[in-house]
């Protein structure tokens, strides 16, 4: 799946398109630059998935929890993690089989410890400042 947004304020009617293309899959790892988009995507999609909590990175937490209408969220960034132990001692695979949403930043961090079946959401930021938002299923 495709989508191209004007910009960043832009991507909240993405949300529910995602959310439908991914059906049963709760896993969502995603990746892009620095200030392409990836935690306002996250805001969307936890309101799309019924959430009113605020939403916001958790760079130093590395983990957040909010409510859905129906499950929990799990909201992780990786970005200031050392190594992977870092991860291992967080419990992550807790978090992950648990049946709740995890939306993943960064895990290029943690490759060695990526569930086998999930969503990969790459955010681009076009020339003219659009993002590129391209979704795919992996088993």
């Amino acid at each position: 799946m495709l989508l191209t947004i004007s910009s960043v304020s832009g991507l909240s009617p993405a949300a529910p398109p995602i959310i439908a293309y991914a059906a049963s899959y709760k896993i969502f790892l995603f990746y892009g630059d620095m200030g392409a988009g990836k935690t306002t995507l996250i805001k969307s999609l936890c309101a799309s998935l019924g959430s009113t909590d605020v939403v916001t990175s958790p760079t130093f937490s590395i983990v957040n929890e909010y409510i859905g209408a129906k499950d929990k969220i799990y909201h992780f960034d990786f970005y200031r993690l050392k190594n992977q132990a870092e991860a291992l001692d967080l419990g992550y695979e807790e978090y992950f089989y648990s049946g709740a949403y995890c939306f993943i930043e960064w895990p290029e961090k943690i490759p060695d410890l990526l569930p086998v079946r999930y969503v990969r959401v790459d955010v681009k930021v076009l020339n003219d400042g659009s993002r590129q938002i391209m979704i795919e299923k992996i088993n």
